[in-house]
């Protein structure tokens, strides 16, 4: 099959080399994994057993440059897992997933690469002095001797995380762990997954539907048409029909009934997730100690800008005690409300969207699902492209002769402003039971230096949005067409990358960091010199009206002490999974109700737990790190009122922002590149006072 296998077809005649998505079949894929790992091995094995000295060349860019085509079919493999996949499919990870991490941990543990690596480090970085950012960003020599300075440093570390200094009983039990927690991270996300796909909600009384938007009940009544069922509105778990539910239903029973569905995915149930928690836990806190390090989130936040666990939790708990106060008497107003319309003397969650929805157009005579018609996809796609042609002078350009993994998928290629290529973009923004909640960019190719030479990176964004019926396009809630902006803004970090080591490239950053450029991306979506662009009714081709805008705009900051308190909730409830020792967990549902009890302000929900669903922590990257989400949206917050005080198309501005932040990848440190961007370091009050809180 190796010869016929098109996963390991080294030839592509595609203009773009774009991946040929129309030939991969589920029978493909292990047998080239399987067989691009065996050849990665062999060019380990070569840098392990060169007889020349070690040298940057022939050990850390080795290294880096080695297992290029096993990483190109494993990316393919897991981001069709996450975004088009199948049981089969899904299946092959529980064998993947260990073949990789066990080859990764051998890597990392062998003491004769390890002691190449070690010499490079204490030839080329022991001792010397830090590269600063070239004050010139086109002197491409300083630039990629600073690479070649944070490479090493950066493989050094990698591998003392990697167990390197273990002695050998450790170092296999360090491997054992990350194999069994290679298996875990995809079981919980199926289990998810399941539980997602299995819930409907089929309603058939028009009374029951009282309140909902026309725009949800098209979108329910097409998803019941599509499920088969007699009439009337289907809703799911997808964020795109449950949340108008919860936003507008007038039926507080159909309300509750979604409510606890959704918190309630994967916990007590055939999905249910508790032991997997409880396994991840103890192998983190193990792997952990194997290190030196006390605690998982101790091991985490080490190489995070945040540094220590006492930094993040003095960050999240300034922002607790100023925010607290506002969402307390925020969800006062709300109960006070509620109680005036409707008698309500108890504000359960599945209240609080609905009322807090009245009350805000109560206060601002503004409902954001007027802004529906402005907001088609299409329309905000084009907007999108031509805002960030106003920023950066890139052009976006729809193309038709890439293949796709789904007939959903668009693509798009992007250009700089003199024409030169800068990467393709794939789209993939509406639900289906084949892929995974929620919105996320990740990305097929790096930027930087492949075994063929510099290559230009191949992203995705992936997203869950409201999708078409045949009735009606595609029109999108505010906070969509917000999810579309943040996402472009981890694919701008992707694409704008110009760096030299692929290593280094892109969103590669520590990992607190990361959110800057995709969160910075919102804030075009509130200014009218921005929206003016592009919202456009659908079918008038009316402007945003002004008043619609103003109210919109006044309407941002509406229960900002709520939003702030829920994020530090994920966040400290994320940080006490990985401080406790785990042994002392016995039950997931107790731990996670004293550990959100501080930042509480609605009523406990009996059957609730968010732990069991919580992807992000047990299934993604942001274990211990899910303040990073705050961590980041400081720094944003401080980066944007320097675009507001220059202009938000201040071509200097954004320039600056492009080629010391977006360009710069991971080579340098994430401190050094805000200061070069913003001649200062970041204001730590500069979401607080953004926000409306101080």
């Amino acid at each position: 099959m190796q010869d016929t296998n098109p996963l390991l077809k080294r030839e592509n005649t595609h203009r773009l080399k774009a991946i040929p998505f129309h030939l991969f079949k589920t029978e493909h894929f292990l047998p080239a994994i399987k067989a691009s790992l065996e050849e990665a091995k062999a060019e380990v094995e070569a840098i392990r057993n060169n007889p020349e000295p070690p040298t940057f060349e022939n050990t850390i860019l080795a290294l880096d440059m080695s297992g290029e085509l096993l990483g190109h079919v494993s990316r393919i493999y897991f981001n069709l897992h996450s975004a088009e996949s199948g049981p089969e499919l899904k299946a092959l990870a529980q064998e993947i997933s260990p073949l990789l991490s066990q080859f990764s941990s051998s890597i990392s543990t062998d003491p004769k690469i390890f002691e190449r690596v070690q010499a490079v480090y204490k030839a080329e970085v022991e001792g010397k002095p830090k590269p600063a950012i070239p004050e010139d960003l086109k002197d491409k020599e300083a630039l990629k001797a600073a690479e070649r300075y944070r490479l090493i440093e950066r493989n050094y570390k990698s591998f003392i995380r990697g167990g390197a200094l273990l002695d050998d009983e450790d170092k296999k039990r360090y491997t054992e762990i990350s194999m069994e927690l290679s298996k875990l991270s995809p079981q919980f996300s199926n289990h998810v997954l399941q539980a997602i796909n299995k819930f409907e909600l089929h309603v058939t009384d028009p009374k029951d539907v009282e309140g909902m938007p026309a725009t949800a009940l098209a979108h329910a009544a097409h998803t019941a048409k599509l499920k088969g069922k007699e009439g009337g509105w289907l809703f799911t778990l997808q964020p795109a029909s449950f949340v108008p539910l919860l936003t507008y239903c007038r039926n507080r029973e159909l309300r509750e009934k979604i409510h606890r569905a959704n918190g309630s995915k994967a916990f007590n149930d055939e999905f249910d997730n508790q032991d997997i928690i409880k396994q991840t836990l103890k192998l983190r806190k193990e792997k952990a100690a194997l290190l030196g390090f006390d605690t998982h989130a101790d091991y985490v936040i080490s190489e995070r800008m945040a540094e220590s666990k006492e930094n993040v939790q003095e960050f999240l708990d300034r922002i607790h005690k100023i925010a607290m106060p506002a969402a307390l008497k925020e969800v006062e107003q709300v109960q006070d409300f509620a109680r005036e319309l409707d008698g309500l003397d108890e504000l359960m969650p599945w209240d609080f969207g609905y009322y807090s929805n009245k009350l805000k157009e109560k206060l601002y005579d503004f409902d954001p699902e007027e802004l529906r018609p402005w907001f088609k996809v299409e329309n905000v796609l084009e907007g999108l492209f031509i805002v960030a042609e106003h920023i950066y002078g890139i052009k976006v350009k729809q193309v038709d002769d890439v293949p796709t993994y789904h007939p959903d998928v668009t693509t798009w290629e992007v250009h700089d402003r003199d024409g030169s290529y800068l990467g393709l973009m794939y789209m993939d923004l509406f639900p289906r039971d084949t892929k995974r909640g929620g919105a996320w960019m990740t990305s097929f190719q790096s930027q930087g230096l492949h075994s063929d030479g510099l290559r230009r990176p191949m992203v995705s964004i992936v997203a869950s949005l409201t999708p078409s019926t045949p009735e009606q396009p595609s029109l999108l809630r505010i906070d969509e067409v917000r999810t579309i902006f943040h996402e472009f803004g981890h694919a701008l970090h992707g694409l704008l990358a110009d760096g030299y080591y692929s290593g280094l490239s892109g969103t590669g950053v520590l990992w607190d960091f990361v959110e800057l450029p995709s969160q910075i991306m919102e804030n075009w979506l509130y200014e009218k010199e921005a929206l003016d662009l592009f919202a456009r009714h659908y079918e008038t081709g009316e402007p945003l009206p002004q008043e619609l805008l103003e109210k919109m705009i006044a309407a941002k900051n509406f229960q900002s002490g709520v939003a702030n308190v829920t994020q530090v909730r994920y966040a400290n409830l994320d940080l006490a999974w990985h401080t406790t020792d785990p042994e002392s967990i016995q039950d997931i549902n107790k731990f996670e109700d004293a550990a959100i009890e501080p930042y509480r302000f609605l009523p406990i929900v009996d059957g609730y737990n968010m732990s069991c669903s919580f992807g992000h922590i047990f299934a993604g990257g942001y274990s211990a790190g899910y303040y990073s989400y705050k961590w980041a949206e400081a720094l944003e917050a401080d980066a944007w009122s320097i675009f507001k005080e220059k202009g938000i198309f201040d071509p200097d501005t954004a320039n600056s922002f492009r080629e010391n932040i977006l360009a710069r990848g991971n080579a340098f440190h994430p401190m050094d590149l805000f200061v070069a961007f913003a001649g200062r370091k970041p204001d730590p009050d500069a979401l607080l006072k953004r926000d409306g809180l101080i």
